[in-house]
């Protein structure tokens, strides 16, 4: 199975899908932040491995935090997403802090600053 084939994309969203519920609405860690995001996710085409890329909006402390709640957990909601998704293996997740949307507010604050010095 190709790495971008159709079947290895819908099994990345139905994964990414099934985690973002499982996070927001079943772990009660109260480590994890309450604006956690599931931005993607990407299983090997041999369903073992999978990583799960995710977005915290908040400081840097509350995302090292929120990662470490989610790595705790990772037995319990590894447990749940193969309850949910019918997979022949049910992935290691691998959990990931993604900083592209934080990266962007910031990218657009300094754009912004920039153009109203050129207006002024």
């Amino acid at each position: 199975m190709r790495k971008n084939s159709i079947k290895n994309t819908r099994i990345n969203m139905e994964v990414q899908k099934e985690l973002s519920q499982i996070i927001r609405l079943e772990i009660k860690d109260p480590r994890i932040h309450p604006m956690t995001t599931v931005v993607s996710v990407e299983v090997t085409p041999d369903l073992k491995f999978c990583k799960a890329y995710i977005s915290i909006l908040g400081d840097e402390e509350a995302g090292k935090a929120t990662i470490e709640g989610l790595k705790s957990a990772e037995g319990y909601i590894r447990r749940e997403l193969a309850r949910r998704v019918n997979l022949r293996n049910t992935p290691e997740i691998k959990f990931i802090l993604d900083q592209s949307i934080e990266y962007g507010v910031n990218m657009s604050r300094l754009i912004d600053e920039v153009t109203k010095d050129i207006k002024e």
